[in-house]
């Protein structure tokens, strides 16, 4: 892949865990899609070891979408172990984003074929939260070797789902906006309205007034939601 410009990622946290816990097993932790209009959240939790990773490892943002999928297969096969998680839109949109964090990355790690020790979250916030042991790590994925992995496997992930959803919503351009704002997606939003995989919680439908009766909030202290127009969305 040849000379990057940035500092590879290293194994300095897991050692810190396993020094000061006792953590055998540490998993890198790493979400995509928090910020989409359309689609589900992502979790990835990857277990590496302390092996050296495959040259090119950084966060996702930093790399193009050829480097991307070429990495992901690579790691695929590198990695100890990974497992993905998901939460839809609906439950984005009865949740929380908060919750909805939190349930993608239980799934994730539940979905491994062994329990971590310990967790490297991306970020500052703990959304994992008990009984998981969480060390937070602000640009963890461009710092931790677990979680630059898991990084690159959600996003490549994740971009193939949005490119399936795609094959029936040709006009919202999910094979390349993801579900992220942009004016291919804004202008099929303004002609077509949501489709199943909005997010109808969010404050975009407060600018399509043909659309807006569709926003929904979620109701305090329960977990349905209601049918409402003219109110903003939560802020995520």
């Amino acid at each position: 892949m040849g000379a990057m410009p940035y500092e590879p990622p290293t194994h300095t946290v897991e050692r810190s865990l396993r020094a000061t816990t006792g953590a055998k097993i540490v998993a890198g932790v790493d979400e995509v899609g928090r910020g989409a209009w359309a689609g589900p959240v992502t979790v990835c939790a990857a277990i590496t070891g302390l092996r050296r990773p495959p040259a090119g490892l950084t966060d996702s943002k930093l790399l193009t979408a050829r480097q991307r999928a070429e990495l992901a297969a690579e790691l695929r096969q590198w990695v100890t172990a990974y497992a993905l998680g998901h939460a839809s839109p609906q439950e984005i949109d009865d949740l929380g984003m908060t919750a909805s964090l939190r349930l993608a990355a239980v799934r994730a790690l539940e979905g491994l074929p062994v329990r971590p020790d310990a967790v490297i979250l991306d970020g500052k916030h703990d959304y994992l939260g008990a009984p998981w042991r969480v060390r937070t790590v602000v640009k963890g994925d461009r710092s931790c070797v677990a979680v630059a992995a898991a990084s690159v496997i959600a996003k490549v992930h994740r971009d193939n789902v949005m490119a399936e959803l795609a094959v029936d919503h040709a006009d919202f351009g999910f094979e390349a906006n993801a579900g992220y704002p942009s004016p291919v997606h804004k202008a099929a939003l303004e002609k077509r309205g949501p489709t199943p995989h909005h997010r109808l919680s969010w404050a975009y439908l407060d600018a399509l007034p043909q659309w807006r009766h569709l926003k929904k909030v979620r109701v305090a202290g329960g977990g349905a939601t209601r049918e409402v127009e003219g109110q903003l969305g939560f802020d995520f």
